[in-house]
């Protein structure tokens, strides 16, 4: 058991914290001002082969392992939480589905171009009337021999209205339940394909949420994904991996809102001394750090449960559980460690604060994770 990382890893690692200071620091709180998504630094991290981290080298890929996409997704939340989103969507839910699911076909043409950033991708699964319930699908895929025709509304979805590529859950045969399920590939423009609005959010501001629409849009038959009923099991597995991005993000917007909070305990003060100096404030910072360190190796073990090839679904929903709730308990504490000041923009500890609120929410609330743990508990 050895709990140092390699040099390769610390040289990931550097250089994720690198890019995130240089790069994604300055604007980010105009970005969550306006809402902006963040074009450009989406096609450096493409460059830079974040959008495509753990994806085989013969697609374009970085071909790391989840080792190192937790630690840049960690190191890009700690600055902005918007722009690690949507690498985790690409990498999590688009690239890994479409590599460990889709056919030669599939990825020569679509996951060579979302793995370098060329394309970005975006995963609709939830719907009005079906969130955490997934098997409730109301959006329906009809057979017509040569083809399908997708009817429905999928909402809250990441990269909405940015995408190149999606990857849509459908009904196909009400009657076989799960079982009756699909996943296709749906590119931008389709005729029928209709992007809604976009969201104003409480945070991660400046990512890309809409509605979508689906109204008799025609999709090959060549562009769903595995065999046929396939879709809910695909949904399933993809969005187990996609917990540990979300649960690095957390992570890092925890460590995030502690780096500052520690700061900036250092240099204000009040009664004659620096604040941390105060037992009240000391006392904070040293749950704050026992917890965010507890997470680490929650998050970590899930990605290296990945990485082996052990089943990683109990432990990936453990460590976005504890990570999730980590992050919201200890932005509000950085906040009020930051007094009034933690109130103002201008010391991002707000800002951290409402973006760690999605992370019990999306991809599985944290009502879910638990579901997910005890069902697992209850076979072992």
């Amino acid at each position: 058991m050895d709990f140092s990382l390699s040099e390769e890893h610390i040289m990931i690692r550097d250089a994720a914290r690198d890019f995130a200071k240089t790069e994604l620091l300055p604007g980010v709180i105009e970005r969550d001002n306006k809402q902006e998504f963040p074009q450009e630094l989406v096609k450096k991290m493409g460059d830079l082969g974040f959008l495509g981290i753990m994806v085989d080298p013969k697609y374009g890929g970085s071909g790391m392992d989840a080792i190192s996409y937790v630690l840049i997704m960690e190191e890009l939340s700690k600055i902005d939480a918007s722009a690690s989103v949507i690498v985790s969507v690409n990498n999590s839910l688009v690239c890994y589905g479409l590599e460990a699911y889709g056919n030669e076909e599939q990825k020569q043409k679509y996951l060579t171009k979302l793995a370098t950033g060329e394309f970005v991708g975006a995963f609709c699964l939830s719907e009005p009337e079906a969130g955490s319930d997934a098997t409730s699908q109301r959006t329906t895929a009809i057979d017509k021999g040569d083809h399908y025709i997708l009817n429905g509304t999928k909402n809250w979805i990441t990269n909405g209205g940015r995408a190149d590529v999606y990857l849509v859950i459908a009904q196909t045969d009400r009657d076989k339940g799960s079982h009756g399920i699909n996943a296709f590939i749906v590119e931008k423009g389709t005729k029928g394909f209709d992007i809604g609005p976009k969201e104003d959010k409480l945070g991660i501001r400046g990512s890309d949420t809409h509605t979508l629409q689906f109204n008799d849009v025609k999709v090959p038959k060549e562009n769903r994904i595995g065999a046929n009923g396939s879709g809910f099991r695909f949904a399933m597995k993809t969005l187990s991996g996609g917990r540990i991005g979300i649960a690095a993000q957390a992570l890092g917007i925890a460590s995030g809102a502690y780096e500052l909070a520690l700061k900036y305990s250092k240099e204000r003060k009040a009664f004659g001394t620096e604040i941390c100096n105060h037992q009240a404030i000391a006392f904070k910072l040293a749950d704050m750090y026992t917890d965010i360190e507890a997470a680490r190796m929650m998050v970590m073990k899930a990605a290296w449960d990945k990485d082996q090839g052990i089943n990683y679904d109990k432990s990936s929903a453990m460590a976005k559980l504890y990570a999730s709730k980590v992050a919201m308990e200890h932005t509000v504490e950085a906040v009020q460690i930051h007094g009034g000041n933690g109130f103002v923009k201008e010391y991002h500890v707000e800002r951290l604060m409402r973006d760690a609120k999605i992370t019990q929410i999306y991809e599985g609330t944290s009502e879910i994770q638990k579901i997910v743990i005890s069902r697992s508990l209850i076979k072992e």
